[in-house]
Formats: structure tokens, sequence, C-alpha cells
């Protein structure tokens, strides 16, 4: 029974960041700009930190990838907004623990914006060192494309 009641307690949560995103867009002036970028597929997520005194004071993200892709952002972007650089490191272990169970296709688009907030955090610290950096772009090690086998098991 308290298995059910989590399980729709997390299908309410990603119902509720389906339908209302949250910090989805451009920041102005971030700190830090990161890409997680899935060249097979041409997918990508950007995300943006206003960083102060090592709190994280404001987030937000863009994507042209799937509805996967969105609600982790959302989800995420939560997760870490308010909190410190250390906290949101933290938080990425634990989102990617969150979503064990979930098929590799969305394991590909959550890996997709923890890349891309870690791509924040470097493109932040090359800025700290005077690099003209504009955003650090990673490129991603497994696709977000589905292949046949894949969906045998889905």
């Amino acid at each position: 029974m308290e298995q059910d009641l989590q399980s729709e307690e997390l299908n309410e949560e990603i119902i509720e960041h389906l339908m209302h995103p949250k910090n989805y867009g451009k920041l102005d002036e971030p700190s830090g700009v990161g890409v997680g970028h899935d060249e097979k597929t041409g997918e990508y997520v950007i995300f943006y930190l206003k960083i102060e005194s090592e709190n994280i004071q404001e987030v937000s993200f863009a994507t042209n990838g799937c509805q996967d892709t969105v609600v982790l952002g959302s989800m995420f972007s939560e997760m870490v907004k308010g909190d410190t650089i250390e906290n949101g490191k933290d938080a990425v272990e634990k989102m990617d623990q969150r979503l064990s169970g979930m098929t590799a296709q969305q394991q590909v688009c959550a890996e997709m914006v923890l890349t891309s907030f870690i791509a924040a955090l470097i493109n932040r610290e090359n800025r700290l060192k005077n690099a003209s950096e504009e955003m650090h772009v990673i490129k991603m090690k497994e696709s977000c494309e589905i292949k046949p086998e894949d969906e045998e098991k889905q």
C-alpha cells in the first residue's frame, strides 16, 4: 500500500512538471551556461545558473528534447534552486538514483539534463578564471535515439 502511495505521488509530480514546467527559458546574465548535446539526434539541454557566494540563486533550462527531458529539467532545476553548489552536485547523484527504474531512453534524457548542469558549473569556473567561454558544451556518450532492441525492453 505504501508503495502505491509513493508511486501515485510521483505520477502527480511528473504530471505537474509536464503541464507546468518550472524554470523553463533563458536566464539573463547567468554566472554559468552549460549544454548537454546529443550529436546523433541533435537534441540538447541548456542549463543557466546565477550563483552568488557559492549559492545557486536562480536557475533555468531550455531544451529541444522530448517531454521526458522537459519534466526532468523542471524537477532537477527545482531541486537545486536556492541551494549551495555542493548540494547541487549531490542532487546530481540523488536524481540519478531516483531515475534508476526508468527506461533507457528516459535515463539518457535525465543524463542530458544533469550533464548540462555540470557543464554550467564548469563554465562558471572557467569564467572565474577569466576565460571568454560563452558556454561549456559536453557531448553525450549515449544517444536518446531509441534502438530497436531498446523498444523491445520497454
